[in-house]
């Protein structure tokens, strides 16, 4: 074996990935030989020079070759290790289930139908009883093209999602994926993401279902106590916000119902040392039986899946049909009141209500024909889930305005306003049903995922240990339930739905990013389905140029204030930054340019900003005259928020590059554009959060699955 170099050495222009995993790591006898070899490369300066220098060759030959054919990559034992196609295939036909062989196998018995069912129970649950709202208020009626241009991204997504488990017919899912085309460190990373995807997420969905379930309760006057129906924090907020509000005069029962659950809940709840109990119990209580489902059977999960499925489809076909009798067209008109800008704002909760066609792909080594089945599955339910969506969100901003439905239950709410409430109560159980439905399907999910990981080790061999009488991972099922119920149990984790979303999104480019590997691969194995090659290389940079064309020609000033590192300021946060001379002089101005949309409002500057349309206000704002300091962010306060848009725009010139010059496939081009699209809507505060997840999951690699990866070891 070559050795490698002595410690003084100089690194140079022509130092590689590959010549540094060789010399630094596949040469050493032990982890401590490594350290010792590792603490003699020299000084910080040559610390900084390797960084910078392994950064630059990491971009430029490993990236960048995974989409060039005349480079090859050689990643043998290194970080970007990969598995063999055949020996995956190989493993599954043997029932190979954790790292000792046991035969212990899964047992195949979903068809299309239950896969097409479980996909429509992963996606039509929380988000379209809850969040569809929220979308609504944000976008106006134009929602409608948030949802479809959010199903064409991820329609591009499930496409090479179909074509990977069509070829890679095995539980994993994205994770398994991304081993295969891109190498071992991609796959950890991607399969942390999906624990971030499934499990935690499921808290969040738990806790919906709670609040749910309490209301319907007191619906039928069966009311739990509050200190059992909430977390801590919330209830100690709304103790604080209660006291404050009655210290200014108000009266308790005049207070918003929520605020008096909680000030309930802490004030009636029972102490233990002077610490309050309060714990959220429906929302264990739930994970504890879908667990327990999931625990004892696939045949006993898909029944339960399909059952629910059913019901929550005949209540969705009722509401759509009685919905569109007491729609009115004039609450279509606007048709997009708060401009493109509006529209975004809701990615979170859209893309939120979409997330779980992915999550059947967990179940290839439970399908009787995985490959043809898969792919089906996948695509049926997107499409069916996008014609539920669009109609939905229709009737409801036909029904009401869409200033009113910032609220968590707006399907019972609209009824409720129409004093249909028989019907809010159908919609109430419904909700209940649908969000247990998505527990069932990601808490299916996320033990397969674990027990992938550690069939190649880089998890330990408990989490892949399948029960010999019910056939699933025993485990990994039992852990994902604790991990989920007991959170759920005490934290109030609302921002997870964003982190979700981002989570997912991530999967989905490297699923897209994967399919353009495997396509280069001259030996890959036979597959029942794969997306259809159209020639991307003239087709994309046109695309390119059509988008660059419609987004100067719509949001000129938009554009212009981004290159030149300004925002302008929100309407909800413009006028607690006027001074008195600029709040006399903006009254003035608004008072000739809108005159009728300012007597509307009784002539209340404040009550002006706080309804006008974004479409009349961004226009408006810009010819005031107000000072630049007042009128937008800029600086670091302009730029940080702006970051995932600059990345976003880096990508797509760089992918457009690639495609013009490596004539790459166009449908998977596109879901990772789209979907890269996507995830630069988020915060980026989110994207922060989402970056430390990362970090935190590479440090538990580092710790334990880069030494006990069965690749590492030789054993695959």
């Amino acid at each position: 074996m070559k050795q490698a170099k002595p410690a003084s050495y100089k690194l140079d222009s022509a130092f590689s990935v590959e010549s540094f995993a060789y010399n630094y790591f596949s040469s050493q006898k032990s982890i401590l030989h490594q350290r010792e070899r590792m603490t003699k490369i020299g000084p910080p300066s040559d610390f900084r020079h390797l960084g910078l220098t392994l950064l630059k060759n990491i971009i430029r030959q490993v990236i960048f070759p995974y989409f060039n054919e005349s480079k090859p990559v050689r990643m043998a034992n290194s970080l970007f290790r990969k598995k063999s196609i055949n020996v995956i295939l190989k493993d599954a036909e043997q029932g190979l289930s954790d790292a000792e062989g046991h035969a212990a196998s899964l047992k195949r018995v979903l068809g299309v139908k239950d896969l097409t069912a479980m996909g429509i129970a992963a996606v039509i649950g929380a988000g379209i009883f809850s969040s569809i709202g929220k979308a609504s208020y944000d976008g106006g009626p134009g929602v409608v093209f948030l949802y479809i241009f959010t199903a064409i991204a991820c329609g591009f997504a499930a496409l090479c999602y179909a074509e990977f488990a069509s070829t890679v017919p095995v539980s994993g899912s994205a994770y398994t994926y991304s081993y295969v085309a891109f190498g071992e460190i991609f796959a950890w990373i991607i399969g942390w993401d999906l624990l971030m995807e499934y499990a935690i997420g499921n808290i969040a969905v738990a806790i919906s279902w709670s609040d749910y379930f309490t209301n319907l309760m007191d619906k039928a006057h069966l009311h739990i106590a509050d200190w059992l129906t909430m977390d801590y924090s919330t209830a100690h907020h709304g103790f604080k916000d209660a006291t404050d509000a009655i210290a200014k005069g108000e009266l308790l029962q005049n207070l918003d119902p929520a605020l008096i659950s909680q000030n309930n809940a802490w004030t009636n709840a029972p102490q233990l040392f002077g610490i309050h109990l309060i714990m959220d119990l429906p929302a264990m209580a739930i994970v504890a039986i879908i667990t327990a489902i999931v625990f004892v059977g696939i045949k006993e999960s898909r029944t339960a899946s399909n059952i629910m499925v059913g019901l929550k489809l005949v209540v969705i076909f009722l509401i759509i049909v009685l919905g569109a009798y007491y729609a009115h067209p004039d609450n279509w008109s606007p048709f997009t009141p708060t401009g493109i800008g509006g529209i975004l704002k809701g990615v979170s909760a859209v893309f939120f209500a979409y997330i779980g066609f992915d999550a059947i792909s967990t179940t290839a080594e439970e399908c009787k024909d995985p490959q043809r089945d898969l792919p089906r599955g996948m695509i049926y339910s997107l499409i069916i889930c996008t014609v539920l969506y669009v109609l939905l969100a229709l009737v409801l901003t036909g029904m009401v305005s869409y200033t009113r439905l910032n609220v968590g239950d707006p399907l019972a709410m609209v009824f409720d306003a129409r004093g249909l409430k028989f019907i809010s109560g159908i919609v109430a159980v419904s909700a209940i049903i649908a969000t247990a439905s998505v527990l069932l399907v990601f808490q299916l999910g996320q033990p397969r995922i674990w027990m992938s990981m550690s069939r190649d080790g880089l998890l330990p061999k408990i989490f892949s240990r399948i029960h010999p009488r019910f056939g699933t991972p025993s485990f990994s099922t039992i852990l994902t339930g604790l991990v989920v119920a007991i959170p759920a149990l005490f934290l109030n984790l609302s921002v997870v739905l964003a982190l979700t979303s981002i989570g997912t999104l991530f999967a989905f480019v490297l699923v897209c990013g994967g399919v353009l590997v495997l396509q280069k691969q001259p030996d890959r194995p036979a597959s029942k389905f794969r997306v259809p090659h159209i020639n991307a290389q003239f087709i994309l940079p046109v695309l390119l140029v059509i988008a660059i064309f419609l987004t100067w020609k719509f949001n000129k000033d938009s554009t212009k204030e981004f290159f030149q590192n300004k925002t302008l300021m929100p309407k909800e946060s413009l006028y607690e930054r006027l001074g008195e001379a600029d709040s006399l002089m903006l009254k003035q101005k608004i008072a000739v340019m809108d005159t009728a949309g300012y007597r509307e409002f009784g002539g209340s500057l404040k009550t002006y900003l706080d309804n006008v349309y974004s479409t009349t206000y961004r226009p408006m704002i810009r010819k005031t005259g107000l000072p630049e300091k007042v009128l937008y962010y800029t600086g670091k306060d302009a730029f940080l928020p702006n970051i995932p848009q600059w990345l976003f725009l880096i990508v797509a010139l760089l992918v457009t590059f690639y495609s013009f010059k490596n004539k790459l496939s166009l449908i998977p081009v596109l879901g990772l554009i789209s979907c890269f699209y996507l995830m630069a809507q988020e915060s980026h505060t989110n994207w922060y959060r989402f970056l430390i997840w990362l970090v935190v999951g590479l440090f538990i690699y580092f710790l334990y699955g880069r030494y006990n990866s069965k690749l590492a070891k030789n054993t695959v």
